[in-house]
């Protein structure tokens, strides 16, 4: 098993974060306003420089529009874990319709079992 640092892990999440914030198209203050943390605390985590508690995590990612895949993908090294990403990344990518299609095609294989 890979060794993932706790500074590995900021540095990602901040990255994450960060263009995600940009994507959205805030700035630090206001997002830290959504967020009920400071501008400081912002910063800090989209520095690498601080963790982000867990809570914080989930207010981030429901605000921006991050999904768990995104903020965990890159230090998954189990295969059939990496695997289950790579499909349901592919599969998020999809516009609606196709997404109910195959959501479909999944119910039919399940029930032939």
């Amino acid at each position: 098993m890979n060794s993932v640092s706790k500074s590995d892990i900021d540095k990602n999440f901040g990255k994450i974060l960060r263009d995600f914030r940009v994507k959205n198209k805030l700035t630090q203050e206001q997002l830290s306003e959504k967020l009920g943390i400071s501008l400081k605390y912002i910063s800090r985590i989209e520095n690498g420089n601080n963790g982000v508690k867990t809570q914080t995590l989930i207010n981030y990612m429901n605000i921006l529009g991050i999904t768990p895949n995104t903020i965990y993908s890159s230090f998954i090294s189990n295969e059939e874990a990496a695997k289950n990403i790579e499909i349901s990344e592919k599969l998020a990518s999809l516009p609606e319709d196709k997404k109910e299609f195959i959501n479909s095609i999944i119910d039919l294989l399940q029930n032939l079992n």
